[in-house]
């Protein structure tokens, strides 16, 4: 008789028929990937033929398939009953004499002697295949110790392939039920009790963006995340950047991480764990430091190399040695395998709508319907087809109801629990940890949940119209200029890389200042002289980072690098922080330090902000983020851009500014544009011109500064048109004057992404580039390629 229990050492990739793709994957890594840095822990596999073997021989498997034979997974009760009953027998039947002696003797070996604790996974034949994630669908047990606790739980490892999910997922994937096989791995645990776990992918779960590594993490152990129980910290890091041994972190977002899972008193599958609150003060920093996810990402990167793919990784930090482990790692099977040569967008109207709740998204999509609330599987027959499901937390045994929902909302979990990982399988957009969507919806309420909006995902009071935009781009023809994008919302970046372009012509500072900072920058600054209830908002807002200004600074160095990782060797244009003081004001803290204008538009705003004295400490701190993410992270494609400048002196001062900041024009290839938006600048073209390398030219502004209209006012706005012939001929001006000084021109305001005409002339006049608003690109790049065949 074959060997019935084998080591983990023994295994390899390959070996996927007989012990199952998760314990196939554990053998493949240590054989494989020990030398390289990959550290996993080792452990034995019982195989798929001992598992068929218990079946055939004690009459399990004729009774199994003529019980399945007659169910309709899609009657929800149905499949509880029958999924409970077969699991009974499974359970109750005892494992062959010689399989559970094997089980002993390599129980033995592992332990060698000592009282260990081992977790039991399952892992199926047919699990981790390209096309099927089989995610979720089998139990796991943790802190199993002594080996009648060990072959209890590889029991009930058995009987959950017979789990209600699993048993659906297969019919609706069209797999035969006795042709998938079940092994159960025996793997020595990591003390992440102690310490940390998480999950992780080599490709952004949302966008499909392949050149980063997204990670999560919270206290305990990694069940917690996975389950979606918690809600963990997030990060993203750049693969160029790991390669390069550079700083690679380019977004943090802080987790709630309010529980977490640690040994329970008895190593049994009953009482092996328990989950106990986090201190607070934990909860208030990150579960990883920049080193350990560097260490992380490397490792992500080795095993994605190794199975030359995408990969979904679980891992664990030993709270006692501090060592990080590998646990698990399989294929990604979603986003990797989606057609790429077109493009879906949903457009959503969300204007004047009421946020009733928000979390993080999943999906991309918009859905809605009459909210169903579900607290456990006994209710699922209230959620009819078009519904929208909402729950503290979804269980992997809920697919079958998850896949009539028409969107997801929990209160608990993040982006790679199994809630997440199933919506993005079934193609139903999701809201994962919003804290509080069983609260503040009502069950039969209308809602709209749109995820389609970035990071964050909003759930709208009442049915919006939303739209569903499809674009082929595998053949987009040429043009005579560059097509570019302004992209204010770093959420958004690795989803608009993805759209053809040419590089952003505009990032705005100040989206990043405001959505991610929040913070007049001020108030951080002078954080021990605020009032005490400033400073307690503002204590909120930094949790995780060290001080105030290190908050501010490094908050800025994300959105930037984000915005430089995604689009990376082509022009990133970052332009320093435009708010007038209305805006300013608004932010925390803002009252105590802006001043009271008539009109802010034409008040303290651009480069009169930067070289003033009561703001140049501000701008300052923008100076250093711009140099650390071009001459620490080596992104050196981000170009800077200058607001509002409005005569040669002050030109020429902010460019000292910027040397005296250490960021001097030309070294490091930098290059300073300047915005071409006031009349004087077209007028003074070739004047301006001595201190930059180039103009954007900002339509709106100059369009109203041309025509002496507000452009917020509805009672003249009628008169506002980018193409009228004043602002046109100073276009001109400003094209001609960058064209005859060899210096870039491109263009960044409205005008060219509302009226593909204007971008047609600013072709013809010979500018370099249109930055268009993201909904647009396509639209636009195809209107100009046909007026440009129709000239010739």
């Amino acid at each position: 008789m074959s060997k019935q229990v084998i080591a983990f050492s023994q295994l390899g990739k390959d070996d996927v028929e007989i012990v199952g793709g998760k314990n196939a994957s554990l053998g493949e890594m240590i054989s494989h990937l020990g030398a390289l840095g990959v550290n996993v822990p080792n452990g034995f596999a019982t195989t798929a033929a001992a598992f068929n073997r218990f079946l055939s021989e004690t009459g399990l498997l004729e009774k199994i398939n003529n019980e399945l034979a007659t169910l309709n997974v899609d009657d929800v009760e149905q499949l509880a009953q029958t999924g409970a009953k077969v699991r009974r027998w499974v359970i109750e039947q005892p494992l062959p004499k010689d399989l559970e002696d094997e089980i002993r003797e390599a129980f033995a070996e592992l332990s060698a002697g000592e009282d260990i604790a081992v977790a039991v996974r399952s892992s199926a034949t047919a699990e981790d295949l390209p096309d099927a994630s089989f995610a979720g669908q089998q139990e796991t047990f943790l802190n199993i110790r002594g080996i009648d606790n060990v072959l209890i739980a590889i029991k009930e490892v058995f009987a959950s392939l017979y789990n209600d999910r699993a048993i659906a997922y297969r019919v609706h994937k069209g797999f035969e039920h006795a042709g998938v096989a079940l092994s159960a791995g025996v793997q020595r645990m990591v003390r992440s009790e102690t310490g940390t776990s998480g999950v992780m992918f080599t490709i952004d779960t949302e966008s499909g963006f392949d050149e980063v590594v997204f990670i999560t993490a919270s206290y305990g152990l990694g069940e917690m995340v996975v389950q979606g129980a918690v809600n963990p910290d997030e990060f993203y890091l750049s693969k160029v950047l790991l390669e390069q041994n550079r700083p690679a972190v380019v977004r943090r977002n802080l987790g709630a991480k309010q529980v977490k899972m640690i040994y329970g008193d008895e190593g049994n599958t009953k009482k092996s764990t328990k989950i106990v609150e986090v201190d607070k003060a934990e909860r208030l920093q990150f579960a990883l430091s920049s080193d350990e996810l560097t260490k992380l990402g490397k490792q992500a990167m080795i095993i994605e190399k190794h199975y030359g793919c995408p990969m979904d990784i679980e891992w664990a930090k030993d709270g006692d040695s501090g060592e990080i482990f590998i646990v698990q790692a399989r294929p990604e099977t979603v986003k990797s395998r989606q057609d790429k040569s077109y493009m879906e967008r949903y457009a959503i109207n969300s204007k004047g709508a009421k946020v009733l709740t928000e979390g993080r998204s999943i999906g991309q999509r918009v859905g809605s319907g009459t909210v169903r609330i579900v607290s456990d599987l006994s209710q699922m027959s209230k959620v009819q087809a078009g519904d929208v499901l909402v729950s503290d937390m979804t269980d992997p045994d809920w697919e079958p109801v998850m896949k009539r929902a028409s969107a997801i909302i929990t209160n608990r979990g993040g982006r790679t629990c199994h809630a997440a990982i199933i919506a993005r399988e079934l193609g139903v957009p999701a809201i994962v940890g919003s804290g509080n969507a069983t609260e503040v919806l009502l069950d039969g309420q209308e809602v709209t949940v749109s995820c389609a909006e970035g990071d964050t995902g909003f759930v709208y009071e009442g049915l919006l119209n939303y739209e569903v935009h499809r674009n082929s781009i595998s053949s987009m023809p040429e043009l005579d200029f560059k097509v570019m994008m302004n992209v204010g919302n770093p959420d958004r970046a690795f989803d608009f890389a993805q759209t053809p372009n040419q590089g952003v012509g505009l990032a705005r500072l100040e989206f990043i200042i405001s959505n991610m900072i929040g913070i007049h920058p001020k108030a951080l600054l002078n954080i021990d002289s605020l009032p005490q209830e400033i400073v307690q908002a503002v204590n909120e807002k930094i949790a995780g980072y060290n001080s105030p200004v290190e908050f501010y600074i490094n908050k800025l160095i994300e959105g930037i690098a984000t915005l430089a990782v995604a689009f990376r060797d082509k022009p990133v244009i970052v332009r320093m922080s435009d708010f007038k003081s209305n805006e300013y004001a608004n932010l925390i803290g803002g009252k105590l330090y802006e001043p009271s204008e008539e009109n802010p538009m034409l008040g303290f705003r651009g480069a009169s902000r930067y070289v003033s004295e009561n703001f140049r400490d501000c701008f300052e701190l923008e100076c250093r983020a711009l140099k650390y993410v071009r001459d620490d992270m080596g992104l050196s494609n981000v170009k800077i851009m200058i607001p509002f400048v409005r005569t040669t002196d002050e030109a020429k001062q902010v460019i000292e500014l910027l040397e005296k900041n250490g960021l001097k024009r030309g070294e490091n290839s930098l290059e300073v544009i300047m915005m071409c938006e006031l009349p004087t600048n077209a007028l003074l073209a070739d004047e301006f011109l001595q201190y930059f390398d180039g103009f954007s030219i900002g339509s709106n502004d100059l369009t109203q500064l041309t025509l002496g209209l507000d452009r917020d006012s509805g009672i003249v706005s009628r008169l506002f048109d980018e193409r009228d012939p004043a602002v046109k001929k100073l276009l001109a001006m400003a094209i001609h004057a960058c064209r005859k000084a060899n210096k870039y021109v491109g263009i960044c305001g409205q005008g060219p992404s509302d009226h593909p005409d204007l971008a047609y002339w600013l072709m013809e006049q010979g500018i370099n580039s249109v930055s268009l608003n993201p909904d647009t690109v396509l639209k636009t790049w195809f209107f100009l390629a046909d007026k440009n065949n129709q000239s010739k």
